[in-house]
Protein backbone atom coordinates (compact mmCIF):
# COMPACT_ATOMS: atom_id res chain seq x y z
CA UNK A 1 0.00 0.00 0.00
CA UNK A 2 1.53 3.46 -1.04
CA UNK A 3 -1.18 6.17 -0.02
CA UNK A 4 0.12 9.86 -0.75
CA UNK A 5 -1.60 12.88 0.16
CA UNK A 6 -1.02 16.97 0.13
CA UNK A 7 -2.35 18.89 3.37
CA UNK A 8 -2.90 22.77 3.11
CA UNK A 9 -3.80 24.66 5.96
CA UNK A 10 -5.64 21.29 6.86
CA UNK A 11 -7.28 21.13 3.92
CA UNK A 12 -6.55 17.55 1.46
CA UNK A 13 -5.82 19.33 -2.16
CA UNK A 14 -4.03 15.93 -3.12
CA UNK A 15 -5.14 12.06 -2.52
CA UNK A 16 -3.11 10.48 -5.05
CA UNK A 17 -1.26 8.96 -6.54
CA UNK A 18 -3.10 5.57 -4.57
CA UNK A 19 -1.31 1.90 -5.09
CA UNK A 20 -2.64 -1.37 -3.58
CA UNK A 21 -1.92 -4.71 -4.06
CA UNK A 22 -1.56 -8.37 -3.21
CA UNK A 23 0.06 -11.30 -3.60
CA UNK A 24 -1.52 -13.69 -3.55
CA UNK A 25 -4.70 -11.80 -4.39
CA UNK A 26 -6.74 -15.30 -3.16
CA UNK A 27 -5.43 -16.93 -0.13
CA UNK A 28 -4.84 -20.65 -1.83
CA UNK A 29 -4.35 -22.37 1.95
CA UNK A 30 -4.63 -21.75 5.60
CA UNK A 31 -6.64 -19.87 8.01
CA UNK A 32 -7.78 -17.78 5.63
CA UNK A 33 -8.17 -20.03 2.77
CA UNK A 34 -10.74 -18.16 0.12
CA UNK A 35 -9.88 -14.61 1.25
CA UNK A 36 -10.08 -12.54 -1.58
CA UNK A 37 -8.23 -8.82 -1.31
CA UNK A 38 -9.47 -6.15 -3.79
CA UNK A 39 -12.28 -8.79 -4.77
CA UNK A 40 -14.66 -6.31 -5.74
CA UNK A 41 -12.57 -4.38 -7.89
CA UNK A 42 -11.94 -7.59 -9.95
CA UNK A 43 -15.94 -8.84 -9.89
CA UNK A 44 -17.07 -5.27 -11.13
CA UNK A 45 -14.74 -5.05 -13.91
CA UNK A 46 -14.73 -8.74 -14.91
CA UNK A 47 -19.08 -8.47 -14.57
CA UNK A 48 -19.06 -4.93 -16.71
CA UNK A 49 -16.61 -6.30 -19.83
CA UNK A 50 -18.90 -9.33 -19.51
CA UNK A 51 -22.24 -7.33 -19.80
CA UNK A 52 -20.69 -5.54 -23.03
CA UNK A 53 -22.44 -6.73 -26.76
CA UNK A 54 -20.02 -7.67 -29.56
CA UNK A 55 -19.90 -4.31 -30.63
CA UNK A 56 -18.83 -2.43 -27.65
CA UNK A 57 -16.37 -5.24 -26.70
CA UNK A 58 -15.04 -4.38 -29.80
CA UNK A 59 -14.45 -0.62 -28.78
CA UNK A 60 -13.33 -1.73 -25.04
CA UNK A 61 -11.17 -4.72 -25.00
CA UNK A 62 -7.73 -2.93 -26.12
CA UNK A 63 -6.00 -6.61 -26.30
CA UNK A 64 -6.02 -10.20 -25.90
CA UNK A 65 -3.44 -10.20 -23.57
CA UNK A 66 -2.80 -8.27 -20.71
CA UNK A 67 -0.21 -6.21 -19.89
CA UNK A 68 2.20 -7.54 -17.53
CA UNK A 69 2.43 -4.34 -14.97
CA UNK A 70 0.21 -1.37 -14.55
CA UNK A 71 0.86 1.02 -17.60
CA UNK A 72 1.66 4.04 -15.21
CA UNK A 73 4.04 2.02 -13.69
CA UNK A 74 5.63 4.17 -10.75
CA UNK A 75 6.03 7.15 -12.70
CA UNK A 76 6.05 10.30 -10.93
CA UNK A 77 4.00 12.31 -14.04
CA UNK A 78 2.13 9.66 -16.03
CA UNK A 79 2.31 9.78 -19.87
CA UNK A 80 -1.21 7.98 -20.24
CA UNK A 81 -2.67 10.71 -22.35
CA UNK A 82 -5.09 9.18 -24.81
CA UNK A 83 -8.24 7.61 -23.21
CA UNK A 84 -8.58 4.09 -24.68
CA UNK A 85 -11.89 1.38 -24.80
CA UNK A 86 -15.38 2.43 -25.06
CA UNK A 87 -16.74 5.84 -23.49
CA UNK A 88 -19.43 5.85 -20.61
CA UNK A 89 -21.69 7.60 -22.94
CA UNK A 90 -21.73 4.35 -25.21
CA UNK A 91 -22.96 2.46 -22.42
CA UNK A 92 -26.28 1.00 -21.62
CA UNK A 93 -27.90 2.64 -17.66
CA UNK A 94 -26.84 -0.97 -16.31
CA UNK A 95 -23.48 -0.88 -18.05
CA UNK A 96 -23.06 2.60 -16.39
CA UNK A 97 -24.38 1.97 -13.29
CA UNK A 98 -21.32 -0.94 -13.01
CA UNK A 99 -18.93 1.64 -13.76
CA UNK A 100 -20.16 4.00 -11.48
CA UNK A 101 -19.79 1.25 -8.92
CA UNK A 102 -16.33 0.56 -9.66
CA UNK A 103 -15.41 3.77 -9.69
CA UNK A 104 -17.01 4.17 -6.14
CA UNK A 105 -15.57 1.13 -4.68
CA UNK A 106 -12.29 2.55 -5.60
CA UNK A 107 -12.84 5.99 -4.56
CA UNK A 108 -14.07 5.19 -1.48
CA UNK A 109 -10.78 3.38 0.00
CA UNK A 110 -10.37 6.62 1.23
CA UNK A 111 -12.16 8.54 3.63
CA UNK A 112 -15.84 9.59 3.02
CA UNK A 113 -15.28 13.19 2.53
CA UNK A 114 -12.39 12.52 0.30
CA UNK A 115 -13.58 9.84 -1.94
CA UNK A 116 -16.42 12.20 -2.22
CA UNK A 117 -13.92 15.37 -3.52
CA UNK A 118 -12.82 13.00 -6.31
CA UNK A 119 -16.77 11.70 -7.17
CA UNK A 120 -17.21 15.59 -7.87
CA UNK A 121 -13.95 16.14 -10.18
CA UNK A 122 -15.48 13.08 -12.32
CA UNK A 123 -18.68 14.80 -12.18
CA UNK A 124 -17.83 17.97 -13.08
CA UNK A 125 -16.17 16.64 -16.38
CA UNK A 126 -18.65 14.56 -17.13
CA UNK A 127 -19.00 10.97 -16.24
CA UNK A 128 -19.93 10.45 -20.07
CA UNK A 129 -16.48 11.24 -21.01
CA UNK A 130 -15.29 8.35 -18.82
CA UNK A 131 -13.63 5.43 -20.63
CA UNK A 132 -13.54 1.86 -20.06
CA UNK A 133 -10.89 -0.37 -21.50
CA UNK A 134 -10.15 -3.93 -20.92
CA UNK A 135 -7.39 -6.27 -21.87
CA UNK A 136 -6.66 -10.20 -21.31
CA UNK A 137 -9.29 -13.24 -20.45
CA UNK A 138 -12.17 -12.77 -18.92
CA UNK A 139 -12.52 -15.85 -16.31
CA UNK A 140 -11.47 -16.42 -12.89
CA UNK A 141 -7.90 -17.37 -13.11
CA UNK A 142 -7.07 -15.81 -16.65
CA UNK A 143 -4.63 -12.38 -16.77
CA UNK A 144 -6.28 -9.73 -17.11
CA UNK A 145 -6.10 -5.61 -17.15
CA UNK A 146 -8.80 -2.70 -17.15
CA UNK A 147 -8.16 0.93 -17.28
CA UNK A 148 -10.82 3.32 -16.11
CA UNK A 149 -9.74 7.01 -17.70
CA UNK A 150 -11.65 10.63 -17.69
CA UNK A 151 -10.41 13.57 -17.69
CA UNK A 152 -9.33 14.11 -13.76
CA UNK A 153 -8.57 10.90 -12.95
CA UNK A 154 -7.37 7.13 -14.19
CA UNK A 155 -7.51 3.70 -12.14
CA UNK A 156 -5.62 0.78 -13.73
CA UNK A 157 -5.78 -2.65 -12.31
CA UNK A 158 -4.02 -5.67 -13.36
CA UNK A 159 -4.12 -9.32 -11.89
CA UNK A 160 -1.60 -11.12 -13.77
CA UNK A 161 1.23 -12.06 -12.00
CA UNK A 162 1.81 -15.67 -10.03
CA UNK A 163 -0.96 -17.50 -12.87
CA UNK A 164 -2.88 -14.47 -12.13
CA UNK A 165 -3.08 -14.10 -7.89
CA UNK A 166 -1.27 -11.15 -7.71
CA UNK A 167 -3.43 -7.79 -8.29
CA UNK A 168 -1.84 -3.86 -8.65
CA UNK A 169 -4.25 -0.99 -8.40
CA UNK A 170 -3.69 2.48 -8.81
CA UNK A 171 -5.45 5.88 -8.81
CA UNK A 172 -3.95 8.62 -10.15
CA UNK A 173 -4.83 12.13 -11.08
CA UNK A 174 -2.84 13.29 -14.10
CA UNK A 175 -3.32 17.08 -12.89
CA UNK A 176 -2.58 16.85 -9.30
CA UNK A 177 -0.31 13.20 -8.54
CA UNK A 178 1.44 14.61 -5.53
CA UNK A 179 -0.16 18.03 -5.22
CA UNK A 180 0.63 19.32 -8.27
CA UNK A 181 -1.53 21.61 -8.89
CA UNK A 182 -0.77 23.37 -5.92
CA UNK A 183 3.46 23.39 -7.00
CA UNK A 184 2.39 24.50 -10.18
CA UNK A 185 0.53 27.79 -8.40
CA UNK A 186 2.85 28.66 -6.08
CA UNK A 187 5.55 28.63 -8.79
CA UNK A 188 3.07 31.08 -10.70
CA UNK A 189 2.84 32.97 -7.84
CA UNK A 190 6.40 33.13 -6.21
CA UNK A 191 9.62 34.11 -8.35
CA UNK A 192 12.13 31.10 -8.06
CA UNK A 193 15.85 32.44 -9.31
Amino acid sequence: MALNFTIVNGQAVATAPEFLGANPATVADGPHKGLRVLAVEEDLGRQLVKSLSPEQKTAAVISDRAPREIITGNSRKISVTQPAGIAAGKLTPEQKKLLRDLIEECAHRLRLELAEQDLQKIDAAGFDNVFFAWAGGTEPGEGHYYRIQGPRFMIEYDNTQNHANHIHTVWRDPANDFGEDLLRKHYAEHRHD
